[in-house]
C-alpha cells in the first residue's frame, strides 16, 4: 500500500479527564499516515481516484474540536474512524499528541498511537 502522511495537525479540544481540562480546553496535535493504493489516481491524474488529504486534515480537525471525551484513546479511534469513511483509504494511522496533559512531572509529549483498517 502507498502511504499519505499528514503530520503536525492543531487543534483545540476539551479532552480530558479532569474538570480544567474540560473547561479551559488544550492544544492536541495529530498525526496521520493513510495507506491506500495510488496507482488509479496517478494513472488518470484524478483526485477523485485518491483521497483528498485537506478535506481529511479539516474533517480531524473538527473531530478533534467536536463533543469532548475522557481518553485520548478515544478521540484517536474517532479520528480512525473518520479517516476510514474515504473509500480510498484501506488502513490508517493515527498518532495523538497531548504536549499540555496534566502530568507533575517534567515531559515532553504524551501519545497514543493505533492503527485501524477496513474490516
Amino acid at each position: 500500500m502507498d502511504r499519505v502522511a499528514l503530520r503536525g495537525l492543531k487543534a483545540r479540544g476539551h479532552h480530558g479527564v479532569f474538570p480544567r481540562e474540560r473547561e479551559e480546553g488544550q492544544t492536541f496535535i495529530v498525526d496521520l499516515v493513510l495507506h491506500l493504493d495510488t496507482r488509479p489516481a496517478a494513472a488518470g491524474d484524478d483526485l477523485a481516484k485518491t483521497v483528498h488529504y485537506g478535506v481529511v486534515a479539516e474533517e480531524v480537525v473538527d473531530v478533534v474540536q467536536g463533543e469532548p471525551v475522557d481518553l485520548i484513546e478515544t478521540l484517536a479511534e474517532r479520528i480512525a474512524q473518520q479517516c476510514l469513511k474515504h473509500e480510498a483509504v484501506a488502513q490508517v494511522e493515527v498518532v495523538v499528541h497531548k504536549p499540555d496533559a496534566p502530568i507533575t512531572v517534567p515531559f515532553d509529549d504524551v501519545t497514543i498511537t493505533i492503527t485501524r483498517s477496513r474490516v
